[in-house]
């Protein structure tokens, strides 16, 4: 028995997928509607985080940050098994994933990170990368299941805030190359060059990844997510508190982070994160 909490983007297509694998799913979310939509599938549907884990040995929890986490765990725990293994797919602080593993065994309860490099589609579809560290027996018992929800499930080792840490490095890394791009295509307009200019330029320069980055800005979906732009404003905000813990700054970081800030005040929260660039690459 399997039990997903957190019916997101990511966690509601994940549960589609294991239905369609046959196998059975209690589901819960904080918005009741979002979890009652996967009745259609066969999942059961739970009021409350309590509820849904009574009975259950594997634990799924993918919802928005650290404090939401904690928060669904403490609800939980009244009927958490001692035998259960809670896989947390958020992406946390290295901190918060550090604590929460140390926290939750001295409780009896087994708990483990295991954040993802994967939109909806990776999720419905079983592909994209799944990063996990921690105890290296419970990976060991875990991995096959695992191993079914992504493409790739890369072990980083027994260290329980390492797939925290590489999360955010590559969270980083997507962020930003689209905060560059987008400044790439503004000083273009700054200088009379088309976006199509900057576009065949870029062409030109050849890498992959820019490629990438530059086809999801001029394509301009926002209504449909693969990551919503409150979403990545959380990571920028882990990502220059990881770095300022070190007695170090980012530079770019913070200023994109309030230009998100000030998308996300504007009602554009829930947009795809690519609407950053939006002004940038305008006609």
């Amino acid at each position: 028995m399997i039990a997903f909490l957190g019916m997101g983007l990511l966690g509601s297509n994940w549960v589609r997928a294991m239905r369609k694998r046959g196998e059975d799913v209690h589901v819960w979310n904080r918005t009741a509607s979002k979890a009652t939509a996967l009745e259609e599938v066969g999942a059961k549907v739970f009021a409350t985080p309590a509820q849904v884990v009574k009975g259950v040995n594997r634990i799924h929890i993918c919802v928005s940050d650290d404090n939401a986490v904690n928060s669904i765990l403490e609800q939980a725990s009244p009927n958490l098994d001692k035998d259960a293994i809670v896989i947390d797919h958020t992406t946390t602080s290295t901190s918060g994933a550090l604590e929460r593993t140390e926290k939750w065994k001295k409780h009896g309860i087994t708990y483990i990170h295991a954040p993802v490099f994967m939109g909806p589609q990776n999720a419905h579809d079983s592909t994209g990368t799944m990063l996990i560290s921690g105890d290296q027996e419970v990976v060991k018992i875990i991995e096959p299941e695992l191993s079914k929800m992504c493409g790739t499930l890369m072990n980083l080792g027994p260290d329980p805030k390492e797939a925290a840490a590489y999360k955010l490095l590559g969270n980083h890394l997507f962020l930003s190359l689209t905060a560059g791009i987008a400044d790439t295509f503004t000083l273009g307009k700054a200088m009379g060059l088309s976006r199509d200019d900057v576009s065949e330029f870029i062409d030109k320069m050849g890498s992959t990844p820019i490629k990438a980055r530059v086809a999801r800005i001029l394509l301009g979906n926002y209504e449909e997510p693969t990551w919503e732009l409150t979403m990545a404003r959380k990571d920028a905000r882990l990502m220059t508190e990881e770095t300022e813990r070190a007695g170090m700054t980012l530079d770019v970081m913070p200023t994109f982070g309030a230009h998100m800030d000030h998308l996300i005040a504007g009602g554009f929260g829930a947009k795809d994160w690519s609407i950053v660039a939006k002004e940038a690459v305008s006609k």
